[in-house]
């Protein structure tokens, strides 16, 4: 026999042990509380027509119930009429919401899923829009009466307790104000810590069965996702607290975090990704202001091997998600930073995260509870992280303005960064202009042309706004890197974006009167935004325009800018940079005229030429140094040089 064979024996035979001792346990509880062990029929027979039921959230769904419940219905249809099915969201079975069910249940949703989503859109079902964090004050105000409650629970402890194990979050406000609470307990309900512990004597009847909890696939990853994931991996910061939401985006993030540091979880939903990085140590809470060294979810949905991690774990809290989602607890905890995603973003920074135009999608769920707490925090950050398009790749997902009928879900004013596979970009106090032209250039590009356009028509930019379409437009991400100059200034080297144009206009209006002078050759001092623009929109493949940054926490410095453009017919560059003043004598000149040199003969350029004041020393030093077979001509106090490259 092989070692394969044994051990599936070896398991079978313990879970036999077990189910064994599962089984006793139950015989143990049916003699201790008789009362509440029934047959389903008579439990069922309890709810009366107009009755409002709650069921359990998500990966927590008691699957045997609601199907028996069904079967009740199938079997009596006249039983009751009218019931009002509440939900959080459904991932598994929903077949209340089947039109031969018309009579019996309505369902209504506070958050919509796969199973329902068609049901609420031919309006045979209900969508409740809400903030997640005011659901159980909505239910213990009786705004939302509930008259029966249909959770999951673990078996109870020898004290007789049950945990609501990987789903808090709305139960138990709906536990504590039904008139019937009917529990299904399953062996195969992880023990979690936290707001989720109900005694059975609190509870009116008990139905034993074991089956496996629900598992949650977050879909296809892709490389377009990874590009997201390690975008967004760049703005998280070693100890700062997270939140991330759920699907194949928010795992492309957690899988690009494996070289960070004393991170922390306050979220709504936990899932594999933050359990991996628990288990590597990545997440270890060290550093949260509010519960440290614990991990604070409302729910969990993912795979088997989550849950059993879960299980009996005093790492992980899950607390109700009016406190996991309240933005006064969200704020008090120090770089808090919020990740989410929505399914459009139009041009002025505003998001729908639950709606496609007039069609209801999911809901307005948590993220928006935790863009506003993080908006709130000491140095907290928000992400908004998104693919650029949709349906392969026939719809931009940025938009001019959200569709006629969208909700609403994110403000501007909630929004720090927006992520693409094109990008990161950040609009926190900018204004409506400089928004457009920031989320039009991590937009797909062939979408690009026609946000322009849209954004000109509608008087959200320039009127005169330029653009380079196709590949020559489009922005050489290869070409950033970190440099740090020979007096150790950290600086970042970038191409121009079309997005630039504020802050070269306060580099340029940041140069002395000389500076400006040596670097134009010419009196003049305004820099309008019709000069601007020939420095912010350029075709790459005939001129490079590097800028060299610091970043100022959230706000990029230009501190000098280096360019070249294309002589075709003599296969050279004419290049020229400047650099702020109070930037001089630090290596930027240098650092500049290096990348540009590389990327001159990348590009199998020949040489430079340049034009340069006969007193503009330091400009030709920089020149002198680089080791080219340099040439000079003086003619009216300017040295017209010819720089050619050598091997």
């Amino acid at each position: 026999m092989d070692e394969n064979s044994k051990e599936a024996i070896s398991t079978s035979y313990w879970h036999d042990l077990q189910s064994q001792i599962n089984a006793k346990k139950i015989e143990e509880l049916k003699l201790r509380y008789p009362d509440k062990f029934a047959p389903e029929n008579d439990i069922f027979s309890r709810i009366n027509r107009g009755d409002k039921i709650f069921i359990s959230t998500g990966c927590g769904e008691p699957q045997y119930l609601v199907n028996a419940l069904v079967e009740y219905v199938n079997s009596h249809p006249k039983a009751f009429f009218d019931a009002e099915v509440f939900h959080v969201w459904t991932l598994g079975v929903a077949p209340y919401t089947d039109q031969k069910f018309k009579y019996n249940f309505r369902h209504n949703s506070f958050f919509i899923g796969d199973n329902t989503r068609n049901a609420v859109n031919e309006g045979i079902a209900d969508y409740t829009p809400i903030f997640l964090s005011e659901v159980p004050g909505l239910i213990r105000r009786g705004i939302v009466p509930i008259d029966v409650a249909l959770v999951q629970a673990s078996l109870p402890d020898k004290h007789g307790y049950m945990s609501l194990g990987v789903s808090v979050d709305i139960d138990m406000a709906a536990i504590e104000k039904a008139t019937t609470v009917i529990v299904q307990i399953n062996p195969q309900m992880p023990r979690t810590h936290g707001d989720g512990f109900i005694h059975i004597k609190d509870v009116d009847f008990i139905v034993p069965f074991d089956e496996p909890l629900l598992e949650f696939n977050a879909g296809v990853d892709s490389e377009i996702i990874q590009r997201i994931g390690s975008y967004v991996a760049r703005l998280i910061q070693d100890g700062d607290t997270i939140q991330v939401g759920y699907g194949s985006i928010p795992d492309a993030i957690l899988s690009n975090l494996n070289d960070k540091r004393n991170l922390g979880v306050h979220t709504e939903l936990i899932g594999d990704g933050i359990v991996e990085l628990m288990r590597k140590g990545i997440i270890d809470n060290s550093r949260k202001t509010v519960n440290p060294g614990r991990s604070v979810a409302a729910f969990c949905m993912g795979k088997r091997e989550t849950y059993e991690y879960l299980h009996d774990n005093p790492m992980v809290e899950f607390r109700t998600i009016d406190y996991t989602n309240n933005p006064l607890i969200i704020a008090q905890h120090e770089n808090m930073t919020a990740i989410n995603s929505a399914l459009e973003i139009d041009l002025t920074g505003q998001a729908s995260a639950e709606s496609i135009g007039k069609i209801f999608y999911s809901g307005i769920g948590g993220q928006a509870d935790f863009m506003r707490g993080a908006v709130l925090s000491r140095n907290g950050k928000t992400i908004l992280a998104l693919q650029s398009t949709a349906s392969d790749d026939t719809v931009s997902r940025i938009v001019p303005f959200l569709k006629e009928g969208a909700g609403v879900t994110l403000n501007r004013g909630d929004i720090h960064y927006v992520i693409t596979e094109y990008g990161i970009v950040y609009l926190h106090g900018k204004n409506i202009r400089e928004r457009a032209m920031e989320l039009i250039s991590i937009a797909h590009p062939k979408f690009r042309p026609w946000l322009i356009e849209e954004a000109k028509k509608n008087g959200l930019i320039y009127k005169d706004q330029s653009y380079i379409p196709g590949k020559r437009g489009e922005y050489p991400e290869s070409l950033e890197g970190y440099r740090t100059t020979k007096t150790g200034l950290d600086i970042y080297l970038r191409p121009v974006k079309i997005s630039d144009e504020p802050l070269l206009k306060d580099f340029f209006y940041s140069l002395s009167d000389k500076s400006m002078y040596r670097r134009f050759m010419s009196q003049r001092k305004d820099m309008p935004h019709e000069r601007l623009q020939d420095f912010a929109v350029i075709d790459y493949t005939k001129e490079m325009i590097i800028l060299a940054v610091v970043d100022r926490k959230h706000k990029e410095k230009i501190v000098g800018i280096g360019q070249y453009g294309i002589d075709e017919t003599k296969h050279s560059a004419e290049a020229a940079f400047a650099v702020r003043d109070d930037y001089q004598n630090m290596g930027i000149s240098t650092e500049l005229i290096v990348y540009l040199t590389f990327l001159a003969k990348r590009q199998g350029l020949l040489g430079f030429t340049a034009e340069v004041f006969v007193e503009n020393k330091p400009m030709l030093r920089v020149f002198e140094k680089m080791g080219f077979d340099l040439q000079r001509r003086v003619e009216s106090g300017v040295y017209e040089l010819r720089m050619a490259f050598k091997e």
